[in-house]
């Protein structure tokens, strides 16, 4: 430890040691450690495999996040940085309302963090140089953007310090080394994991690389901090001066080392004032492993540091003193913004020394916390240890893709988008009783519960308002979309998950065939008063504690975290082992599946059950008839209805005025007899709505049930009857698009999607795959029932009409199609009417032949829509048709109609249709993608499809990827925001991440091996992109790269919107094929499971040149992979030459049991014994795969 001298320092003169140009700092550099290559340059991963950005400041800039975990028992705050001053540009708690240092856009968080965030002042004085201060002392701060390089004028850089950005999994540092001064300062950031507070971490270190003493005067923190004072993010902005009014900085005690920043009251105008009691706190001091360490003055009063200088670039305050003048002077923290500088009056470095002030953030419910905290973190060696936690607490997170390969960057991807697809998905935790190797379909307490799951909002995703308690067990909610893509593989990780996740997602499908927007987490209820009392005495250590959790318990729903915050809040004492009391309490409860409807009905909720089912099936073959049969889902019931066609079609002006037409507009309305439904179930106590409210009843009050392939059934008829008048695709009249929801202008457009009929394709043999396979009877819901037989009619009267396709296809729709088309819709919107409320309660029961008859039926009328759409194809900029890629989407504008005599809200009239035609657009990548699924085990089509999306305008030939879509030259406005992006930006022609790793995707799940991996090494796929082009981590997913479209040339190849992409599961698909297979576990003739590895390798994952690793060999020469299935059993590839392994099988297994055990299999396979075993993880040690 470095002992402080108390000493008050004067004024200095800033001025600078003269030395030759650029050799101090060079020298400076070779000394440092930094992995360097040959030629002196950074290399761009350290011996830790951290992401490193060389001159990071001078770079393009970008934006990223610290994950937000703080371990399943700790509380996480969020935080957001730049490669921008000292990196982090906003973090705070829960969400952007609750911010220590406040939110802002990507753009101007680019512009500001170098001036309000984390600041550091230095001045030196070498203690053995000459008497004369004009080449002893300096001035400086470190991280200033005064002194970033300018790598154009590389002769102007040679005095500069160098500066290096690091980023980790879970933790971001920056090095400044400044070789004029002889002083490196690095500054380390890392969220505070497994404490009961939230908090994040800063370390900065001052080593003196002189060769004589440094006695340092310092000034160490944020320049701008925020108090607590409840939502504050939009009036921040809006009306900040006036906040301030509220503002002030209390003190824990009499020092100036424990302030309290925080509101006098909520700020509003209203009859009822909330006293503000939490406030944000700032604890500084100077590390040390072998004794307690005592806290540093806080300067609080920015004035002091930066006086006039209000733009806060330079700290005229500080000039004009020093540290210790600032403290010996009184500091004012009413009605204004606040600073947290630690403060050093005088510290001796000697030559090599160094010292790290630490600085915990956070936010406390009161201010007799703050003590509590200080004491803790203060401990010896307390952050050291907490540090050296975060980085092991991801890799525990992320140890389910242990991958070691010839390429090192290539395992750390893997790991990174592991963890990147848990957060957007979560991370699934098995509670209750997780001693044993139950599953969750076995045994009732065993739970499922997603931590760490977050909405994708950030700096450039500002439009989402994310949001991250602050408990244990931390999560929020999801988009629908996101969480059912990001969750797919749940079970291939975590096989004891079993059906949880089908069986939640499906029992989200309403009766009307949507779904919610929002997805939550589960929560748990006891239904049994006695069973609650009887867990509370459990887990408590006196008699009234119990009494009170028993109350808690029996009070209504819960989740895991709350259960900690409720303990503390009512004193209850309880086990001090959280583990066992939070699965105690679990293993008895119910759990319930929770979502949110949210505004209007997205067309593409649907397309990922059967990636969930298939997933579900790859691990369990013998579990489909079970899961398909012998289960009772709910209905989810939202309070929008989807308005029929004469409620929704309006007539109205085109954009220019000259010409009136008819558009689909205010699709879904808020139902009044809905929400009086829900009433029934509001708790009278908290006034709250009941879980119950959630899903639909009969009049009786009887929740409706079907089994899982009902409903399925009931979707694939409901979607069926949606097909556009042409047959092709699926309608968007629920008021939102599908999976580009860019395309926000479709529905107006009376617009229909070909993605949404590829998934129907899928999705209907699927059902009819289930009814042949078991024969079982399907009973759904009677109301479904006269739906279906008039669509069945109406199949009947169209064959009697005899019309026949003549191609090419003409746009208006022949009048048989039509009259199809209406009949279908009336029927359609007639069952929605009967259950919009309500279920009768009866039901409507098929044999499985005739489901299969008809479904056969069905199945025959969507080929025959996709045949039509081949025909209309697509048309755009460079676009004559004739490219053979599939449409994606098509419009219909009718060209007849007949008012209803009623308006809208608005005034405008009302139509029904009597005609249309249908309208083409370019060509969109999710076309071709979502087309391959359906003849993904047809190897010669993929391959002509693959030619044909190569030599298309979907080619960015620079870039050597995939654009979104084609031009949009001279497309219509009224498609939706993607044409109102500038070409190559956002999702007009950009290279989309997500929809380029489908597509990489369905190259592999179709078996086109070497195309696929040419794409891979390409550059198409992380981590092998140009790594100056790209601007990021390699690691890490963009959500989408500027295209070579895109007007400016400097940034093209740039990713942008960071991380959270669903692009991470596409790629969890990708890991998996690679090593797995597709089907490890499958059944065998006589219906046995049996187990099987069929990898997709490239010779380049075993022997590599240009990787940076060593192949792994074994002991008898052969090169090797390994990874960790089920994060459990240890995988071993065992290849003679290091030649590619595409989709052949092992020739032998030795599988080492943990009895000690080894088991030798000379078969391709292994069989079902020990297939089962694999299965449960619980007996199989290692596993080695000889090719």
């Amino acid at each position: 430890m470095i002992a402080a001298v108390i000493v008050v320092v004067g004024i200095l003169l800033a001025v600078t040691i003269h030395k030759p140009a650029g050799a101090s700092t060079d020298a400076a550099i070779k000394k440092s450690g930094l992995p360097l290559n040959e030629d002196g340059s950074v290399k761009l991963f350290d011996h830790l495999k951290r992401f490193v950005m060389e001159d990071y400041d001078a770079k393009s800039n970008f934006a990223s996040f610290l994950p937000g975990v703080a371990g399943f028992f700790g509380k996480p705050v969020w935080v957001f940085y730049v490669n921008r001053g000292q990196a982090i540009a906003t973090f705070g708690v829960e969400s952007k309302d609750y911010p220590l240092l406040e939110f802002n856009a990507a753009n101007k968080a680019y512009q500001v963090t170098p001036y309000i965030g984390f600041r550091t002042f230095v001045r030196g004085t070498r203690k053995g140089a000459a008497a004369s201060l004009t080449g002893s002392s300096f001035q400086v701060e470190p991280f200033s953007s005064d002194r970033s390089r300018i790598l154009d004028k590389a002769d102007d850089d040679a005095d500069k310090p160098k500066r290096i950005l690091f980023v980790g999994t879970n933790e971001v540092e920056i090095q400044e080394i400044d070789g004029v001064n002889d002083l490196t300062t690095a500054v380390k950031y890392f969220i505070l994991p497994e404490e009961n507070f939230a908090a994040m971490i800063r370390r900065t270190t001052f080593t003196n690389t002189g060769t004589t003493d440094l006695e340092l005067e310092i000034l160490d923190g944020l320049a701008k901090m925020e108090p607590s004072g409840g939502m504050l993010d939009g009036q921040l902005k809006s009306m900040g001066r006036t906040l301030e009014g509220w503002f002030g900085v209390h003190h824990a005690d009499e020092s100036l080392n424990m302030p309290f920043f925080k509101m006098s009251t909520e700020p509003s105008d209203s009859a009822k004032v909330t006293i503000e009691e939490k406030g944000n706190y700032c604890l500084s001091f100077i590390e040390s492993d072998d004794n307690e360490a005592e806290l540093l003055p806080i300067v609080f009063d920015k004035d002091k540091v930066f006086g006039k200088s209000t733009s806060l670039e330079n700290p005229h305050g500080l000039y004009a003193s020093s540290v210790g003048g600032i403290l010996d002077k009184p500091q004012y923290g009413d009605a204004k913004t606040s600073s947290s500088f630690a403060a050093i009056r005088s510290i001796t470095l000697s030559p090599g020394q160094n010292v790290t002030i630490a600085s915990v953030y956070g936010r406390a419910d009161h201010i007799e916390e703050v003590p509590k905290i200080s004491k803790i973190v203060t401990a010896p060696g307390f952050i050291s240890s907490k540090f050296d936690r975060a980085r092991t607490m991801i890799n525990e997170l992320t140890v389910g893709v242990e991958t070691n390969t010839t390429n090192p960057l290539f395992d750390s991807t893997v790991s990174q988008m592991f963890l990147d697809n848990s957060l957007r998905g979560g991370v699934p935790t098995i509670l209750g009783n997780v001693d044993s190797d139950t599953t969750y379909d076995e045994d009732p307490g065993v739970k499922i519960y997603h931590s760490f799951s977050r909405i994708h909002g950030d700096l450039e995703r500002d439009y989402n308002a994310f949001s991250i308690e602050p408990t244990y067990f931390s999560q929020g909610p999801g988009n629908y979309r996101d969480i059912a893509q990001n969750r797919r593989n749940d079970v291939t990780f975590s096989p004891r998950i079993g059906s949880f996740d089908v069986k939640q997602f499906l029992s989200f499908i309403q009766a009307d065939g949507y779904e919610p927007l929002t997805v939550e987490a589960q929560v748990y209820v006891y239904e049994d008063p006695a069973k609650a009392d009887e867990v509370a005495k459990k887990v408590t250590t006196d008699s009234n504690s119990a009494v009170i959790l028993g109350n808690v318990l029996k009070g209504g729903t819960f989740r895991p975290g709350q259960l900690f915050d409720l303990a503390d809040q009512l004193n209850i004492n309880r086990t001090d082992d959280d583990s066992f009391y939070v699965n105690t309490i679990l293993a008895d409860a119910e759990d319930h599946a929770m979502a949110v409807y949210g505004s209007g009905y997205w067309a593409d909720h649907w397309d990922y059950y059967i990636d969930l089912i298939e997933a579900y099936l790859s691990i369990y073959p013998d579990g489909e008839e079970a899961l398909m049969y012998d289960n009772k889902l709910r209905y989810f019931f939202s309070t929008a209805t989807v308005q029929p066609r004469d409620q929704k079609y309006v007539l109205d002006y085109t954009f220019d005025g000259k010409r009136k037409h008819v558009m689909q507009l205010d699709a879904t309305y808020y139902d009044e007899d809905k929400a009086k439904e829900q009433e029934n179930f509001r708790n009278g106590k908290t006034g709250l709505l009941g879980i119950e409210a959630n899903w639909q009843r009969t009049k009786k009050g009887v929740t409706f049930t079907s089994s899982p392939i009902a409903k399925l059934f009931l979707l694939g008829s409901i979607k069926f009857a949606m097909r556009d008048a042409w047959g092709m695709g699926v309608e968007y009249e629920g008021g939102r698009p599908g999976w580009l929801d860019s395309m926000n202008g479709l529905p107006g457009m009376v617009g229909s999607g070909m993605p949404e009929s590829y998934e129907l394709l899928l999705l209907l043999k699927y059902v009819k795959k289930v009814v042949d396979s078991y024969d079982r009877d399907v009973s759904v819901p009677v109301e479904l029932g006269t739906m279906i037989t008039t669509v069945e009619a109406s199949l009947d009267k169209l064959q009697a009409a005899k019309y026949k396709d003549r191609f090419p296809l003409p746009h208006d729709v022949p009048e048989p199609l039509f009259d199809y088309w209406d009949e279908v819709a009336t029927a359609r919107e007639t069952y929605r009417s009967d259950v919009e409320t309500y279920f009768a309660g009866n039901t409507t029961t098929y044999t499985g032949a005739k489901v299969s008859k008809m479904v056969k039926r069905w199945i025959a009328e969507v080929e025959l829509g996709i045949e039509r759409a081949h025909d209309f194809g697509t048309k755009g900029f460079h676009d004559d048709g004739t490219s053979g890629v599939p449409a994606s989407f098509f419009s219909y504008d009718i060209t007849e109609w007949e008012t209803t005599g009623s308006n809208t809200m608005l005034g405008l009239p009302l139509v029904n249709a009597k005609s249309m035609k249908v309208g083409v657009f370019p060509m969109f990548l999710e076309g071709p993608v979502r087309y391959m699924k359906t003849i993904q085990d047809d190897e010669k089509k993929m391959t002509d499809m693959y030619e044909r999306v190569l030599t298309s305008e979907l080619r960015d030939e620079k870039l050597k990827m995939y654009y979104l879509s084609a031009s949009l030259t001279g497309q219509s406005y009224d498609m939706g925001r993607q044409i109102a992006f500038a070409p190559g930006w956002l999702e007009n022609q950009s290279i989309w991440m997500h929809m380029s790793y489908k597509y990489y995707l369905q190259l592999l799940r179709g078996k086109l091996y070497d195309q696929f991996f040419n794409e891979y090494k390409g550059g198409g796929i992380l981590p092998f992109m140009d790594p100056d082009e790209y601007g990021r981590p390699l690691t890490e997913c963009s959500s989408f790269i500027a295209s070579s479209a895109f007007p400016d040339p400097d940034i093209h190849g740039m990713g942008f919107l960071a991380r959270l992409s669903g692009s991470t599961a596409e790629f969890m698909d990708i890991y998996q094929l690679m090593f797995y297979g597709p089907n490890m576990f499958y059944l065998n003739k006589k219906d046995e499971v049996e187990f099987q590895l069929v990898p997709a390798l490239p010779s380049w994952l075993f022997e590599d040149e240009e990787s940076a690793g060593e192949s792994i060999m074994d002991d008898d020469g052969q090169y090797t992979v390994s990874f960790k299935l089920f994060g459990l059993i240890k995988v071993t590839y065992h290849n003679p030459d290091g030649s590619n392994l595409y989709g052949v099988p092992p020739k032998k297994y030795v599988i080492a049991l943990k009895d000690g055990s080894i088991e030798t299999i000379k078969e391709e396979f292994i069989p079902n014994k020990l297939a089962l075993m694999i299965r449960r993880t619980t007996g199989v040690s290692s596993i080695d795969a000889y090719f």
